[in-house]
């Protein structure tokens, strides 16, 4: 058994362990409104980074995790190989510098640090385009010094590329990932290949359900903790519970072999993986702690009869639905407290929907394009049921133009735009019924439907592509779109 976790090179200057310990436990643990005590609590993590289990994630929402996480840097000497990551995930809305920046210091204050090692980005719908703007106040604070890297959480690959087409130092995105839940594999892994990002990967073990505690026991009926409840849907999503049993029995017979724990097996699979970085193992830090049995992952491979084997039983597992990170931001929602509507559903638009005073059957959605006053248009009106949407570019804010190279990533862009002019007026996309799109280069036409088939692919609007012979300004596509509310 190797005595340190192997090792990987992040960033420059951040080089992190391959197991990663997570603390949103921590939340968990203080959900009845007792606060550890961060002392000892930083003990605990002390022991941790001793056994070369130097890397904590945590994030603004995890109780008391920063503070603990600070007390632990606050003894560090120079040149301490212990590294914090933490999430900042604000509710939508003006991501102006200011805003930016007082987010940013509040994590180096819990932290009591004077840089954050690897600050993670969190955004709860990206048709709140101002995500954009937070990133790119961020990376002002890279190049400040105040944030070491940049990653994100819970990106899918289509709104990953955007912040990367923009310029945005991404290292990092922070995605569900392991034998039940393997969606990251796909598309999301493509670009990571293409472009060097990285995943760190949570919820390998399924919040302990990935063991040999679960093997052959039956479907348990209450769950007491956030995790294991948030990861039973999951497994309710993949299939159900007998082809669990089989996929558990499956990784124990490959654990027998290797003379390793199925829990080993669980994070060596994703590990091999070539976009990830490092999985992340939740440090329940007030309990039992599975370093010696974590460090196995390290001694041993999985061999081809053993991906035979686990491809076995996936060919009968359900896919998680969506893409990675739609868990938070549409149904089903396989979150620990379940359906998450009523939280997006409270969050106000960006351009709200102005009535016509002479004509009340109708109103209009204004973005701020600097085209809107001088043309004399709006982004989406409202005639009783009807929702017109015009012509619509990757144009954030007034002027700037959004991946200006990249068709793809600009279609991405402009449907979150319509939608979210759409949701405005009371709809969405389940009420779009066409969509006309316009292209500079026919050559662009599969990565611009794909994106638009991610949208709507089990909507199935009527739908018109045009190649054209230019668009004004950088644009390589404008979409136009016309949705019916029923009654």
């Amino acid at each position: 058994m190797p005595d340190m976790p192997d090792r990987f090179a992040l960033a420059p200057g951040l080089e992190i362990s391959r197991l990663v310990c997570g603390l949103w436990q921590v939340a968990d643990l203080e959900k009845d409104g007792a606060t550890l005590d961060p002392v000892a609590a930083a003990d605990k993590l002390a022991a941790y980074a001793a056994a070369g289990f130097d890397s904590f994630d945590m994030a603004d929402h995890y109780g008391s995790a920063e503070l603990i996480t600070g007390e632990l840097i606050s003894r560090q000497p120079e040149g301490s190989p212990v590294r914090a990551f933490t999430k900042w995930c604000p509710e939508p809305g003006p991501m102006t510098p200011d805003i930016v920046r007082a987010g940013v210091q509040e994590r180096l204050d819990r932290l009591r640090a004077e840089k954050v090692d690897l600050l993670q980005f969190h955004w709860w719908s990206f048709e709140d385009p101002r995500w954009l703007d937070a990133l790119h106040e961020m990376e002002k604070l890279r190049e400040e010094g105040l944030i070491g890297a940049i990653g994100v959480t819970n990106f899918d690959a289509a709104h990953l590329e955007i912040a990367l087409e923009e310029g945005i130092g991404i290292v990092s995105n922070q995605v569900s990932f392991s034998l039940v839940d393997r969606r990251a594999a796909g598309a999301l892994s493509e670009l990571c290949a293409r472009t060097g990002v990285k995943l760190l990967a949570y919820g390998t073990l399924s919040g302990g359900f990935l063991s040999e505690r679960w093997l052959g026991k039956a479907e348990p009926a209450e769950i007491p903790d956030w995790s294991r409840m948030k990861y039973k849907r999951f497994i309710d999503a993949a299939g159900g519970w007998d082809v669990f049993q089989e996929l558990l029995a499956t990784a124990h017979g490959i654990a027998e072999k290797h003379g390793v724990s199925l829990s080993n097996v669980a994070s060596r699979w994703v590990l091999e993986h070539g976009a990830v970085a490092a999985t992340i193992i939740g440090a329940r830090i007030t309990e039992a702690e599975h370093r010696a049995d974590n460090l196995n992952v390290f001694g041993f491979a999985l061999d081809a009869g053993d991906h035979a084997a686990l491809e076995a039983v996936f060919a009968k597992m359900a896919p998680v639905p969506g893409d990675c990170g739609d868990e938070y931001r549409k149904p089903p929602f396989l979150t620990a407290s379940g359906d998450l509507s009523h939280h997006l559903d409270a969050i106000p638009p960006v351009h709200p929907a102005t009535p016509d005073a002479a004509l009340p059957d109708r109103a209009r959605v204004f973005t701020g394009s600097a085209w809107e006053p001088v043309a004399g248009y709006c982004r989406a009106i409202r005639v009783g049921n009807r929702i017109l949407v015009s012509g619509t570019t990757a144009t954030h804010g007034q002027d700037h133009a959004v991946a200006p190279g990249n068709a793809g990533a600009q279609t991405t862009y402009v449907l979150d735009k319509i939608l979210a002019a759409i949701r405005t007026h009371g709809g969405g996309p389940e009420h779009v019924v066409r969509t006309r799109v316009y292209l500079t280069d026919a050559a662009d036409c599969e990565a611009v439907s794909r994106a638009h088939g991610r949208v709507f692919g089990s909507i199935c609007p009527a739908n018109t592509l045009l190649e054209v012979a230019r668009l004004i300004g950088p644009y390589k596509v404008e979409i136009e779109a016309e949705a019916v509310l029923p009654g």
